[in-house]
Formats: C-alpha cells, structure tokens, sequence
C-alpha cells in the first residue's frame, strides 16, 4: 500500500462520524501471581495485584474508532445497576456522550472477567444481560438509531451475540441508514445472515462464515465458495468481505467481483480485539469517502498493528503510519531477489490466482516519470516485477559515467516503493531471457515504444505464455539524461 495514500485516508477519516449499533459489554481485568493451592477445593489462588475495567464488545469499537481519530456515537442497551453506570462513565473518559445508553429497567449489563495469572487466562466468567429487549425497549432503541443515523457519515452493527441484535433492530438500523443515504458495516455473530440482509458490508471472520455456510475455509478456492453461497441466501447485501488471519481478507460484491487483500507476514501476540479494529477502520475509510478496496487494505493493516500488541487494544493513525514505514524498510531488504528466485515466487503468486506484471529499465536516478509509470503498472497487475539493468548493462547501453548510481543502490530506491513488490537484477542487454523465466502476464513499458519494437525484445516470449503487452503513458519533461544534462549546466 502507498504510504502517500494511507497518509491522506488517515487524515481524510479524523472527525468522520461514526453510528456504532451493538452490544455493550464491561471487560474486566484481574492480574496477579499463584504461589498456593486453595484448602478449600484443588484450585490455585490468585493473589490480585491489580484491576482493569475497559468497554469491550461494541464499546471496544467504539474504543477504536477514537485511537482512529474518528467521532463515535454508540447506540446500545445497559442495566439499571452499577456496571450501567460504569459504561456510562467508561464512555464520557473516551470523549463520548452517553445519551445513546437506553438503561433496561431491572435489566444487567454484560460484563467479561478475566482472571490473568503471570500473563496466562486462567479463568473467563461471563455476565450476559437477561433476556431479549421487549417491544417498548426496542422502539425505544430504534428512535434513538433513527436520530443518531441523520448525523452520521457511516454506521457500524456490532454482534456480539448477547442479545440487542435482533432482526428488528437490524432491519430498523439498515432502513434508517438507507434513509439517511450512509453505508452499514455488519460485524456478525452466529447463523441466518438474512437478519442483515440490506447491509453494505458483512465481514464474518472465516470460522463464522464456514458456521454460516457449512463450507470448511482452507485456501481462496473455498474462501470463494462460501462467500457465493452466503451472498446467495440474500437479495440486498452489496458485499461480503471474510476476514482470513493471516491470509488476509476476500471479498465478493454484489457485482460478482472477488478480490484478495494479502496480509504481511507478522509476529501475533493476541487476536483478540483484531476484528474491532478491522471493521472501525474500514468503517471509518468508506465514510470518508474511500473506495472498498483501499478501505480494505487500510483495514487489514490496521488490524497488522493490533495482533501485535496484548489484549483488546487500540490502534491509532500514527500506529499505522509507523508500522507501514518500518515495514517499507525491511521490505526493502527482502524484496531483491536472484533471477531464479524471482521465478520461482512468480510462479507461486500464479498458482495462488494473482495476475503477474514485469517491467524493466535503468532507473539510474529515479524520478516522477519512473514513479508514475510503476504505480499504473501496479494498479493493473496483482504482484509488479522490475527488472534491472546491472551496472554493467547500463554502462553498455549509456556509455561512459553511466550508472550515476550503483545497482545495490536502484535496486534499495525501487524496492522501498509500495508500487513495486520485487526487484531481479539482470545484466543481458535485453531482458529477454528473464521474461522467459517469469513468463509475465503483463509485461509493461512506456509508450515511447511500440509492441513491435518490444517483441524481439522479450515481448515474444510474453505473448507466447499467454501474456499481453501493455504500454503505460509517460509523463511529460522527466529523463535521468534530462535530469543530468540540467546538472551539468548548473555546474558551467
């Protein structure tokens, strides 16, 4: 992902008003160390040392959208007791109003205890709230969604599964926000999507979605799969989108059109609180106007930041922006491959479905020109290949004092770019034999060339894999020889 355009959707989502719909539940931490077995039963003792309270479930998302820089207003259900006041005031410390709490008369709020031993869960108890919300507590409910999705720029349906989220508020919650012209992201939990029918989005992890649709999700063939036949059950839904750990995510549209988004490979500490993360920050990208596919990339990162850090925690824009660029550099490092190499991941990135792109060139002092060209090459392609002229070729091809800059040097620059996903020196005159080993599905050049030009070239041996040429507009005014002979007469 572009660090520019990652940058502008950050800043683009600050202040973007988000209507969060869910259950509301009170985590609650207890931390200590065992050293004895109780007298009274074999169990050990915790010896407390501290205690956390936190909003969890739909208030962890709304916990998000805050780090994110967005402004959330959370629509939900609490008791009449303490643990209600307690949310009530958890919220306002995050800067929200707390009038959207419709308080159950005699009801309880949901509230998670975990009991943590030397950083080990040694025990769960949970609190549910009592019973499904009665006629009057629903309309009570639904006003306050109607209200609320007037002054929003998207919403958010959390379904955490303790009862708020029945197919009445859901409906209510979808036609409201169709209403008032604004997307609903829906984060579900058990059986029968139909009660989100009408939503823009439903992002099931891929365990939900296989308990959703009976189909085991073991690689994108049946990732596909269940998502047809989940986007099958219903008539309104725009997209589906499964979130696959590691994989990353799929979507399928209303369109018919499937994407993957591909994670980076990470160190993961905890889950927990991942898939929050994921849907404030798509959620927040579509309503500042983004499109679904850089929404998702944006999500995906951002739920990258979350994994690496313990317990349901938070993930701000300034996370993000320093995660994607410690990434680049390392990135950098691990993007330059042999010619070998290089085929053989071409290879893999075909088998798995990805369209492969190939360009190739001097890139001596990287400028505009080059840089526009790799994105429109990236953008028609899965994965981008630029091949490198070594030191050698480029003196043959550019004469005396050429290169300006070394190849370890061009290959460092091109691989720190988002555009490009790896770099393969060559150091033939033509990259005729390289575009035989990677067999490209697109090969791409400037249109300073023609097809005719480009086949004895190496572009041959792309049509003849089933490839195709593809030349990309040049910008205007930008060359290395421009751009050196403009030196050489500031130096005169």
């Amino acid at each position: 992902m572009d660090i520019a355009d990652l940058s502008d959707l950050l800043n683009r989502i600050e202040g973007c008003r988000v209507l969060c719909v869910g259950d509301l539940v009170i985590d609650q931490f207890v931390y200590g160390e065992t050293r004895r077995v109780s007298r009274e039963a074999p169990v050990p003792i915790l010896d407390e040392k501290r205690r956390e309270t936190m909003l969890g479930a739909a208030g962890n998302v709304i916990r998000n959208v805050v780090a994110l820089g967005g402004k959330p207003v959370l629509v939900s259900v609490v008791g009449d007791d303490p643990e209600g006041q307690t949310a009530a005031s958890l919220l306002q410390a995050e800067g929200v109003d707390p009038a959207g709490l419709l308080a159950i008369k005699g009801g309880r709020t949901g509230t998670k205890t975990r009991f943590v031993c030397n950083g080990h869960q040694m025990l769960c108890v949970d609190r549910d709230p009592d019973g499904t919300l009665s006629a009057a507590d629903t309309a009570a409910l639904l006003d306050r969604i109607r209200a609320a999705a007037q002054q929003a720029d998207v919403a958010i349906l959390s379904d955490y599964g303790r009862g708020l989220v029945s197919r009445d508020v859901s409906q209510g919650l979808i036609a409201a926000c169709r209403e008032a012209g604004i997307r609903v992201c829906v984060d579900p939990r058990g059986k029968d999507y139909s009660r989100y029918d009408g939503a823009s989005i439903i992002k099931p992890n891929a365990l939900e979605l296989t308990e959703e649709t009976g189909i085991d999700i073991r690689g994108d063939d049946s990732a596909l799969a269940a998502l047809d036949a989940a986007m099958a059950r219903l008539e309104r839904t725009d997209a589906i989108i499964v979130t696959r750990s590691s994989a990353g995510m799929t979507v399928r549209e209303r369109s018919g059109e499937t994407r993957h988004v591909r994670s980076r490979p990470r160190q993961v500490y905890d889950v927990s609180g991942a898939g929050d993360t994921a849907i404030s920050m798509l959620s927040l990208a579509l309503g500042a106007g983004a499109g679904l596919h850089l929404a998702m990339r944006a999500a995906d990162r951002a739920a990258g930041v979350a994994v690496g850090k313990v317990g349901t925690a938070t993930v701000s824009a300034a996370e993000i922006l320093d995660d994607e660029r410690a990434q680049g550099f390392e990135d950098a490092r691990t993007k330059l491959l042999t010619a070998d190499a290089a085929a053989q991941t071409a290879a893999r990135w075909r088998a798995h479905g990805l369209k492969v792109g190939l360009t190739n060139g001097c890139f001596d002092i990287l400028h505009p020109g080059h840089v526009s060209l790799l994105r429109q090459a990236r953008a028609e392609c899965d994965r981008l290949i630029v091949a490198l002229n070594s030191d050698a070729s480029v003196k043959r091809l550019k004469g005396e004092g050429r290169p300006v800059n070394n190849e370890v040097s061009r290959a460092t620059v091109l691989a720190s770019l988002a555009s490009v996903d790896r770099v393969v020196i060559f150091g033939e005159d033509t990259p005729a034999d390289l575009i035989e080993a990677l067999a490209p599905d697109l090969y791409f050049k400037g249109a300073d060339y023609t097809v005719e030009q480009l086949r004895p070239l190496g572009g041959d041996a792309v049509e003849r894999h089933g490839g195709r040429i593809h030349l990309i507009p040049l910008e205007d005014g930008h060359s290395t020889t421009s751009t050196l002979a403009r030196v050489a007469r500031s130096k005169s």
